[in-house]
């Protein structure tokens, strides 16, 4: 059981409705964390989420927000607060990435990307650390994606927010490491999942020939990397970027 004198911990994960958020969220509840469900649209996606860890014995709570909104994010981190009393455990795994070529990309598109993307993961750490820092102990998990971090050919502002994200990581993690909190980053490579994009999937599954083991990776392999960041044995990984890509170098 993950937790302390004063209780379980808390995770608050975003995009926990499907694919990699989902596999993380059914991961720590099984570690012994509460769970926060956080999701933008398809409510029922989240609440099929949170009855699946409620089955195991675990506890789980939605809250929907669309954190790139204005107020949102900080709604989020509040109502998830006055719930649970706790965030422990921070995962910022929703995103956005709408394919825009650079010359045609609009100042509105634009702005919404870096807002769900990065500055989401600013104002949902700036809510929650907090805690944290009374608690002596927390963990901040970003996400950014291999192309991402590498030049997302198309897609400028996805690029420039995940970029953001690591640089925001490892200023958390000199700022607060002497307070018990660690702030890293874990980078998924083509993972299999399902997307409402059609071009995204088909962009996922052209990948496999690039990877050295000869198959998409599985949203559980990046929950796995999860759990450890957010255990006390993660304790000593702080500022890192990890890579979940089966050895895909490009």
């Amino acid at each position: 059981m993950s937790g302390d004198a004063s209780g379980p911990r808390t995770a608050l994960i975003t995009g926990a409705g499907q694919n990699i958020g989902r596999a993380i969220a059914l991961r720590l509840a099984k570690d012994g964390f509460n769970i926060a469900i956080n999701g933008r649209r398809k409510r029922e996606q989240c609440d099929a989420v949170a009855d699946e860890i409620r089955a195991a014995g675990g506890v789980a709570h939605v809250f929907m927000a669309d954190i790139g909104k204005d107020g949102e994010a900080d709604a989020l981190a509040k109502s998830t607060l006055d719930r649970f009393g706790r965030v422990d455990v921070l995962v910022t795994n929703a995103a956005i990435r709408p394919a825009s070529p650079t010359l045609e990309m609009d100042l509105a598109e634009w702005r919404e990307v870096l807002a769900v993307n990065f500055e989401a993961s600013f104002l949902l750490a700036r809510a929650t650390l907090p805690g944290m820092v009374e608690a002596g102990w927390g963990r901040i998990i970003n996400f950014a994606g291999m192309n991402a971090i590498q030049g997302y050919n198309g897609r400028a502002h996805v690029s420039a927010s995940k970029h953001a994200v690591w640089g925001l990581t490892k200023a958390l993690a000199k700022e607060f490491g002497a307070k018990g909190i660690t702030a890293n980053v874990i980078s998924p490579g083509p993972i299999r999942s399902d997307h409402d994009d059609p071009e995204m999937t088909a962009h996922i599954n052209a990948q496999v020939t690039k990877i050295p083991m000869g198959r998409l990776g599985v949203p559980d392999e990046v929950a796995a990397a999860a759990s450890l960041l957010a255990s006390d044995d993660g304790g000593f990984i702080n500022g890192q970027l990890i890579q979940v890509n089966g050895g895909t170098q490009t």
